[in-house]
């Protein structure tokens, strides 16, 4: 019987592909009974990125994580659902328009990715439409409040091309995890760096100018030119998991940067005299819509005790 160690590279309900990386041949795996829950509150306890040991067919065991990105399965539930694990980092991809990812939404992506200890870089996909001067500004604008906040940001198209040639030098070691909200063209992007891929590609709706659900599964693909990329459905949601309100501050490196200025410790940043974070907000040293997110996080924290 075949056993030894690899690495879920498709993950389809309670079955699996595994493959023993860097080498690409998948083969199927179901997981042992009792490994199903293992004491946690996640709604899949092996996720694709893990490394496992097996047996034949069978995952007889979840080797320890590097790291892992998780988020809340739906709102007010104590469930979370795991994303992938192992990553060398994630790309977030976001779009201005057509449609248009918000700013809570992107917050609590990032907030996640710090503590979990993952690397984020934010991919600003369909630049090709953003001709007019008033979606120009947007995009300046949302580009000088991240990477003021101390993220890297990169303008990309698909379509065109624009910018792929640091993402797919990126892409080449290690293993990358592709997500964002529906529509922002994922899986275009996937198969414009790699064209022996083949993700689906959906549409955009435009009654709701949301996009359409394209990927249903998570899966690992191996591109041409090194390294792994992992494609996700898209999400329309992030709730945070396990993340304490006092300790929330610490996953906005602006904040971090200040954080040992304040009178008072612990600090929540919202009503303490002497916080150096709402000097910070005052002065433009930290953004308003940065400490919005940051304040809107706690009170979403709070329905969940």
């Amino acid at each position: 019987m075949k056993k030894g160690i690899a690495t879920v590279v498709k993950h389809t309900g309670s079955h699996y592909l595994l493959s023993m990386l860097p080498e690409w041949a998948p083969f199927p795996a179901v997981i042992r009974g009792k490994l199903r829950l293992a004491g946690s509150k996640a709604t899949n306890p092996v996720a694709v990125g893990d490394r496992v040991a097996f047996e034949g067919e069978t995952i007889t065991e979840i080797l320890p994580r590097r790291n892992y990105l998780i988020r809340r399965s739906a709102n007010l539930s104590r469930e979370s659902h795991i994303i992938a694990a192992n990553l060398d980092r994630v790309f977030l991809i976001v779009t201005i328009i057509l449609p248009e990812t918000k700013l809570a939404f992107v917050d609590r992506f990032l907030v996640t990715c710090e503590a979990y200890g993952i690397r984020p870089i934010i991919l600003v996909n369909k630049i090709d439409l953003y001709t007019e001067p008033e979606l120009q500004e947007r995009l300046a604008q949302f580009k000088r409040l991240y990477r003021n906040a101390g993220y890297e940001v990169l303008d990309i198209s698909a379509r065109k091309g624009t910018g792929l040639a640091a993402v797919r030098a990126l892409c080449r070691e290690g293993l990358t995890l592709f997500s964002g909200v529906s529509g922002v063209g994922k899986s275009s992007l996937l198969k414009a760096l790699d064209p022996t891929l083949n993700p689906k590609i959906g549409e955009i709706s435009l009654s709701h100018l949301q996009g359409k659900h394209t990927t249903t599964f998570y899966e690992m693909h191996p591109l041409t030119g090194g390294g792994f990329v992992i494609d996700t459905p898209g999400i329309r949601g992030f709730g945070l998991v396990d993340i304490e309100p006092e300790e929330l501050s610490t996953y906005f490196p602006e904040m971090m940067r200040v954080l040992d200025g304040c009178r008072f410790k612990p600090c929540t940043h919202t009503h303490e005299p002497g916080c150096a974070v709402k000097e910070a907000v005052e002065n433009g040293t930290i953004s308003p819509e940065r400490y919005s997110s940051y304040l809107g996080m706690l009170e979403e924290e709070k329905k969940y005790r």
